[in-house]
């Protein structure tokens, strides 16, 4: 059987980072949720949000842990598979990701013994210092992750010698002309995620009649979340989709489908793109929304797919359809949040069941738009694996096609126990629920004062 090195890989590195980049996500976003409990804890003394965050860092340690291990992988196939891909880019990409190891990896991993282990043990500020800290590193490894991948997309303060690219100016290649847009759309996807997450948990617990107190803060503030940050996300996608759509035109021709640039674009809502007839079957669209989107004009004309050579276009099903999928998980996830925003109005947040099965049900919606987003990215680009520079087949080291079908079938297994295992244990501790236990803060943190010592009865301190 003849194997193809070149879609081996491909489907090789797609099956990893599919399952890396959803725990990264969920990380990004359940740290700034633990450090915004953690805070507001400290600021009132109330001991439900100390609860919900120690039951959230549980789930958290899971979840970094299975981030960290799936990211190895991929750092190990820029060697085994697209040794190519790092040489020419390897001066450029290299120091990016040493800049995270650096500056999120070693930050993370310094202060996350004490996120995990320091409770009761170190005073309360420096604890919750310790999660704000995991939570910025997180932060940090998405802006140089990000960094990296926007460079990718779009290329900037680079030169080419010797058919090697070298970097010329560190903040061109940093803030490339589509970071600025890629890492806040990133960002506030982990955010929403985590929102629905967190949303639906307490969503099950009160359809259970259980943890009354820790579900209503769930509520709130996964609603919260949805209901302001599911507008601004609206907006930064729409924005980074303009800036797609002048720096990467070819990918923007695929996701709306789009052929022929003489005439305006319709929005095509359904459709089923016929690559080698070059035209949708089963359009369903509006006339001219595409083109109103687009370049703000209903007469408004950009390339379409014909206007590139076959062998420069992307494929169009992928991204024509997870772009579908992300913009439909969107405005289900804005729906979510005022629906319930009203509901928080009226008092009936907790009591309205039929809100309550609905997002009991949803969490995994936002690893779905995650997921699309990302077939979007990367298939969008194809066939260049560095935009205009490197094409994919050219980045690919020298392997026989059964040596990476035989690696993609162990990951396949491999990945399938050891994940599945670990989603189980998250449910585990899930059903489980917070911690009832209230939990003190140190002795010596308690203030001491003399009870009676004047009727001979000695020093006592709180606790004794």
């Amino acid at each position: 059987m003849d194997f193809d090195p070149v879609t081996l890989a491909r489907m090789q590195f797609a099956f990893t980072v599919s399952f890396h980049v959803i725990f990264p996500a969920f990380t990004i976003g359940l740290s700034a949720f633990i450090a915004t409990l953690e805070l507001i804890w400290l600021k009132t003394g109330k001991d439900v949000f100390h609860r919900l965050a120690r039951f959230w860092t549980k789930i958290f340690a899971v979840s970094f842990a299975m981030g960290v291990v799936s990211g190895i992988v991929l750092s190990y196939q820029f060697g085994t598979n697209w040794s190519r891909y790092a040489e020419f880019v390897g001066s450029v990409i290299a120091p990016l990701i040493g800049f995270e190891v650096l500056t999120a990896f070693f930050l993370e991993a310094t202060f996350l013994g004490i996120m995990l282990f320091g409770w009761n043990r170190v005073p309360p500020w420096l604890h919750v210092l310790s999660c704000c800290v995991v939570a910025f590193g997180t932060f940090m490894s998405a802006f140089w992750i990000l960094a990296a991948n926007s460079w990718m997309q779009t290329p900037a303060g680079y030169e080419i010698r010797n058919g090697v690219g070298y970097p010329l100016d560190w903040l061109e290649i940093i803030f490339n002309p589509s970071f600025h847009w890629r890492l806040p759309h990133m960002l506030l996807a982990a955010y929403l995620t985590t929102s629905l997450v967190v949303l639906s948990v307490g969503a099950r617990y009160l359809l259970a009649g259980k943890f009354k107190d820790e579900s209503k803060v769930m509520m709130v503030m996964g609603i919260g979340m949805l209901a302001i940050v599911g507008p601004i996300q609206a907006f930064v996608g729409d924005s980074h989709g303009l800036n797609t759509a002048h720096y990467q035109p070819a990918k923007i021709a695929a996701v709306e489908a789009h052929w022929d640039s003489s005439k305006p674009a319709p929005l095509v809502l359904f459709a089923w793109p016929d690559e080698k007839a070059e035209k949708n079957l089963f359009e369903i669209s509006i006339p001219h929304g595409a083109s109103l989107m687009i370049t703000h004009s209903l007469d408004g004309l950009f390339p379409g797919l014909k206007d590139f050579p076959p062998q420069d276009r992307p494929p169009v099903f992928g991204p024509f359809f997870g772009f579908r999928a992300m913009v439909g998980v969107g405005v289900i996830m804005i729906l979510l949040g005022w629906i319930g925003a009203w509901l928080i109005f009226k008092g009936r947040e907790t009591t309205t069941r039929w809100y309550l099965i609905v997002t009991s049900w949803a969490w995994p919606l936002g690893f779905i738009a995650i997921l699309s987003g990302w077939i979007v990215t990367e298939q969008g680009r194809q066939p260049w694996v560095v935009e205009g520079l490197l094409r994919t087949e050219d980045a690919m080291s020298p392997l026989a096609g059964w040596t990476v079908g035989l690696s993609l079938t162990l990951f396949v297994i491999i990945y399938a126990v050891i994940f599945a295992t670990g989603i189980h244990f998250m449910n585990r501790l899930i059903v489980r629920g917070p911690d009832q236990t209230l939990i003190q803060p140190p002795a010596r943190e308690l203030p001491t004062r003399p009870i009676a010592a004047a009727h001979g009865e000695g020093q006592m301190t709180p606790g004794t």
